[in-house]
């Protein structure tokens, strides 16, 4: 036991504490007394030598990987000692590579710098025999008055680098170069009159070969600006001239010449395309000689001559077409609702297009000119910023908005705008007011009018080429078609449609005779009566058809609008709202024939409720007077002599005859639908108030597929659904027993969708004399 507990060799100083170290010291062992201290003592000690054995033989474990290792580390050694080598050689190389790049570089900065200077030496040494040679070439050219040598040879003086002559000004020649310096700006000036001179004479001579002259001679003079304000002095002239000329012409036009309804739109055309002509053939001149962005200060002038001109041109049209007396009549008569005092459409037509011809060709004129600057800003901005860009085109919106000539043209299209609206609203009122209709038509004269009226003022709308205008007008259109036109058709359809005696013959045929037996025994026949009943019937039937017409128009209406509308925006006209006013207008047109469709609705209601159901319910309450409560014996009585289906289909050709011809295929078929959905609800209540035997549903199994095969033939509508729910009471009425129903019914219904609900199916069974009510009370449906 002593033996066991002595303890191993002590561990060197400074390694105690490691993984393998006893936590019992030497003297906390040799101080323990006690036996179980002891035996615990002992029992660490072994565990702690056990974990110490496990560590060394997890050492001894990797002694052949390390040594493996060690051996591989040095065999690489002399590699290692290689590669330091040559790793020292290349840093060598690269150092030296370095320094002779640095080396050659700095001489080639001091090549390139020399070369500068000598460049620059060059430069100015070029520039002071240019002085020298500018100097002596102006005095020998304006001796030969050659003005373009002259030009350029002061031209080439104020492109010098001034620089250069302050430098000349500091050497030995400083006096001779401020003589030449002072010679040279003499004949500048000297130039500079004598150009401005020669182009005042040669404009009021009116020589346009030395106009364009000496107009290419200022810009090297540096005085662009004059330049161009000169030459635009002169070219006012002649279009001032040109348009006087014009003016004339126009005032001395007989009225009989086919032109002369538009001679003031053929003036003002006259006067763009003068000006027109001007800026194309003088461009290519500002361009070359002025430079990019020069074209903007030539048109800004021409355009005041162009307002000019274009205010005398309206003056003597509103003085000969006494065009603001006619607008303040206009005004006066849609105030006042006495017809005394109106002014005749017809006088409006003439002028009207005119005004639309005039200012077409207004917004094609400043849209040319807008397509011009603007080319001409693009390739001057090419390099400029954003706000330089920004800048010139407000110097462009303001040209064109502003101008005179977009200011007198609004103000025309506004007076335009009423009269238009007034033409259009008072022949309408004609067209109403003369409505006829011509036997084996449809419909009435008036709707082809209203209709030719309303496109032919929206479309002298759109030749004017103003989008504002054009939208004015499709509003003033849609508001007469929905205010006014709608509610002349609404009264005639609220006349409704007149019940006559002729109309049910079961009931009506003894009246009728009555009638006449008493005329003819007071010696005449009083048709008056009948005809009239014959005309309200008529122009029902006639304002129903004229309804759908005018819906379908005012689609067709919208849709060529939409075209014309896109091939204008096309074009150019327009502002950038423009694309959402006319989509906002057009979508107020589609309003508008749906409101035509629900007034057709409406009327087809009345005339479903007028004059068909007083006649069919009738009809089909016979079904009641028929009894399918019957026998072999009667189902084959009834199979030879039909009681009621076959007379009824007969009593409904009749009546749908006369509706077919007055109306057209459509509406006739809605009424058709109208009355078949009528049918089925009636027959359906009539049903439920019968009885039946076995052989009695078949019967009315039989008088049902009759009905819907001649409903099939008059309709393009499907209306088996609106059988539905009678098909499937005829099934019910035609089972054997009651149970039968659990075979078309719930799980077992497979494709057919029931119409019925469980208690109108017990309901049906009940109809059957031979069901007894206990046993359809038992069914679970």
């Amino acid at each position: 036991m002593a033996a066991a507990t002595v303890p191993g060799p002590k561990a060197p100083p400074g390694e105690s504490g490691g993984p393998a170290a006893s936590a019992l010291s030497m003297e906390r062992i040799q101080s323990l007394t006690d036996l179980a201290d002891l035996e615990a003592a002992y029992s660490r000690l072994c565990e702690e030598e056990k974990v110490v054995q496990e560590e060394l033989d997890a050492l001894l474990e990797q002694q052949s990987t390390i040594e493996n290792k060690m051996v591989a580390l040095h065999r690489m050694g002399p590699s290692l000692q290689l590669i330091e080598g040559d790793a020292q050689q290349l840093a060598g190389m690269v150092t030296f590579t370095c320094n002779l790049a640095e080396n050659v570089s700095s001489k080639v900065r001091q090549l390139d710098l020399a070369k500068n200077r000598l460049y620059q030496a060059i430069q100015r040494a070029d520039d002071i025999l240019d002085l020298k040679f500018c100097m002596d070439g102006v005095q020998t050219a304006l001796r030969n008055e050659d003005y373009e040598q002259a030009a350029a040879h002061i031209h080439r003086y104020l492109s010098l680098d001034k620089s250069v002559i302050e430098l000349s000004r500091q050497g030995k020649e400083g006096g001779i170069i401020d003589a030449n310096l002072k010679l040279l700006q003499e004949a500048e000036q000297r130039l500079k009159t004598i150009v401005t001179e020669k182009f005042d004479t040669a404009m009021k001579q009116g020589d346009l070969p030395q106009v364009e002259r000496f107009f290419k001679i200022f810009p090297l003079l540096g005085l662009h600006e004059e330049g161009l304000s000169k030459f635009s002095e002169y070219l006012c002239k002649q279009v001032a001239n040109k348009a006087e000329e014009n003016l004339q012409l126009v005032m001395g036009t007989d009225m009989s010449d086919r032109r002369a309804a538009v001679i003031f739109a053929d003036t003002l055309t006259l006067l763009f395309e003068g000006i027109a002509r001007i800026v194309e053939t003088h461009q290519p001149i500002v361009e070359t000689y002025y430079g990019p962005g020069r074209l903007y200060t030539l048109i800004k002038h021409l355009q005041v001559e162009c307002d000019r001109q274009v205010e005398k041109v309206v003056d003597k049209f509103i003085k000969e077409r006494d065009y603001h007396r006619q607008f303040q009549q206009v005004q006066n008569s849609m105030m006042r609702s006495s017809s005394a005092e109106k002014i005749e459409p017809r006088e409006l037509d003439p002028i009207l297009t005119e005004v639309t011809l005039m200012n077409a060709r207004s917004e094609l004129y400043l849209r040319f000119i807008k397509r011009r600057i603007i080319a001409d800003f693009e390739v001057g901005d090419a390099m400029a910023s954003e706000e330089v860009k920004q800048e010139h085109q407000k110097y462009l919106d303001k040209l064109l908005n502003n101008c005179l000539l977009s200011c007198t043209m609004q103000e025309l299209i506004g007076y335009y705008i009423t009269m238009e609206e007034y033409f259009m609203r008072e022949t309408v009122n004609k067209a109403v007011a003369m409505d006829s209709y011509e036997k084996g038509q449809l419909t009435s004269s008036m709707v082809d009018d209203v209709f030719y009226i309303v496109k032919k003022c929206i479309g002298r709308a759109l030749s004017s080429s103003s989008i504002d205008c054009l939208c004015a007008m499709i509003n003033h259109s849609t508001t007469e078609l929905e205010s006014d036109f709608r509610e002349v058709l609404y009264n005639k359809l609220k006349q409704g449609f007149p019940a006559t005696t002729f109309q049910d013959f079961q009931r009506g045929v003894t009246s009728a005779v009555n009638i006449m037996h008493s005329s003819l025994q007071q010696g005449k026949f009083d048709t008056k009566g009948i005809e009239s009943t014959d005309e309200a019937k008529q122009s029902f039937l006639v304002t129903l058809n004229n309804v759908e017409v005018c819906s379908e128009n005012i689609m067709t209406l919208k849709k060529t609008l939409e075209s014309d509308c896109s091939k204008l925006l096309s074009q150019g006209f327009g502002g950038e709202q423009a694309q959402a006013k006319i989509e906002s207008c057009l979508s107020d047109m589609a309003d508008v024939s749906n409101k035509f469709r629900d007034l057709l609705q409406e009327g087809l209601n009345e005339l479903n409720s007028t004059a068909i159901k007083p006649q069919v319910k009738p009809w089909i309450n016979l079904f009641l007077s028929v009894s399918h409560n019957i026998e072999e014996e009667e189902f084959s009585d009834y199979e030879a002599n039909d009681p009621w289906v076959q007379q009824f289909i007969v009593n409904l050709e009749q009546q749908m005859t006369e509706f077919k011809a007055g109306l057209s295929p459509v509406i006739y078929d809605t009424l058709t639908g109208l009355m078949t959905s009528l049918i089925a609800i009636e027959l359906e209540k009539v049903l439920l108030k019968s009885t039946f035997s076995r052989l009695g549903g078949l019967q009315f199994d039989k008088e049902l597929r009759s009905l819907i095969a001649y409903l099939t033939t008059v309709t393009t509508w499907t209306i088996r659904d609106k059988f539905a729910r009678l098909s499937q009471m005829a099934t019910i009425l035609n089972l054997e027993r009651v149970t039968e129903i659990l075979d078309y019914w719930g799980p077992n219904s497979g494709p057919l969708t029931w119409r019925l609900t469980p208690a109108e199916v017990r309901q049906v069974l009940a109809l059957r004399i031979d069901f007894r009510s206990e046993d359809i009370k038992r069914l679970r449906l």
